[in-house]
């Protein structure tokens, strides 16, 4: 793939700060971060389209592997050498995460929102599925988005609905099914980013799961919190997969606070 065919946008002057979104999505999922990211200054936000995803074409990418190649790739031909930090959101975080370790020398920080961490999803360590707070009333006047709305929400509510239909619904329209499915037919890597660079990555770090996630739970983050000796790890009760959405203002606050930390060290 070339390094001009992946979509971007960006916001701000400053430091770059990579956004990168999670599968079947695009970079919208992610937009409900950037007035706050905005506020505090100094922050060049690189909005991106993975290849298959919103306004990026799917090219030549059959496997996450081609995904992750394609991204290191669009990063050394907009950013060169210049360091920046990372953040990805469920699939997109295990692009961050591989983004981090084969970039090192370049990558200021690490933040993963319901990152994956075990790509083999039978390997998972998974809560089972929970609704903490059902409103059938408003399911039922959500119409055509009422379904794809469920299979995510842990607790259903107006202003859950509204960010899922804002940030979440126009990825899902836009993506390319087809290319979506040649993907999950390699979904693994090789090795995770950890075993492939076992050197622990010592630069400020956060990892934000959900309690109640049933797609990529939040032991399996856990797990690897030794190879992040600057991380911050939390798990957020009433929070399924869309944690950053259903746990915003907590959420940005940590983000907030991991920034900060980049930026001091």
């Amino acid at each position: 793939m070339e390094d001009d065919v992946l979509y971007s946008e960006e916001r701000g002057d400053g430091t770059p700060l990579l956004l990168i979104h999670g599968f079947g999505v695009d970079h919208r999922i992610l937009a409900s971060l950037s007035s706050m990211i905005d506020d505090l200054g100094g922050w060049r936000q690189i909005f991106i389209d993975l290849p298959g995803h919103g306004k990026s074409p799917a090219e030549d990418v059959n496997s996450s592997q081609d995904v992750v190649d394609a991204v290191e790739s669009w990063i050394r031909g907009h950013l060169g050498g210049e360091s920046f930090a990372v953040l990805g959101n469920s699939f997109g975080g295990m692009v961050a995460r591989c983004v981090a370790h084969d970039m090192r020398e370049q990558v200021l920080g690490l933040a993963t929102l319901a990152g994956v961490f075990v790509n083999d999803h039978d390997q998972r360590s998974l809560p089972r599925t929970t609704v903490l707070h059902e409103d059938p009333e408003l399911i039922a006047s959500l119409g055509a988005m009422a379904e794809d709305y469920t299979q995510m929400a842990v607790v259903q509510n107006a202003e859950h609905a509204a960010a899922f239909e804002k940030y979440v619904l126009p990825g899902l329209k836009s993506s390319d099914r087809e290319a979506l499915k040649r993907i999950s037919a390699h979904y693994s890597l090789d090795q995770e980013p950890e075993d492939a660079h076992p050197e622990p990555f010592a630069r400020p770090s956060l990892f934000i799961t959900g309690r109640q996630d049933q797609v990529v739970g939040y032991t399996d983050a856990w797990n690897r919190i030794e190879h992040y000796p600057r991380g911050t790890y939390t798990v957020l009760d009433a929070a399924g997969h869309n944690v950053h959405l259903e746990q915003s203002k907590i959420t940005e606050a940590l983000v907030r606070e991991w920034l900060r930390r980049v930026r001091e060290d």
